[in-house]
């Protein structure tokens, strides 16, 4: 489950990057409209991958909530639970 978890906070925090990339500079609605949902769905695998994680504190659960940086606080928790 980490694997995942790891590779939707990247996808997550890559894409809300462009996201914002994309607003400051050009505002192309093509690019807005790719990188949309997958964000969104990124977002979402980031809660459910959370949740569903054996062992996960309710801090790390909760933290897998925050937009854009979520998966990376719920993977540093998850690291330092480990120890």
């Amino acid at each position: 489950m980490l694997k995942v978890l790891k590779v939707a906070a990247a996808v997550e925090a890559v894409s809300v990057c462009l996201l914002f990339l994309n607003l400051f500079t050009v505002h192309w609605p093509a690019v807005s409209s790719a990188l949309g949902p997958t964000h969104g769905t990124a977002y979402l695998v980031t809660i459910v991958t959370a949740l569903s994680t054996a062992g996960a504190s309710t801090r790390a659960k909760v933290l897998s909530f925050v937009p854009a940086v979520g998966g990376y606080l719920a993977l540093r928790n998850l690291s330092v639970e480990a120890r």
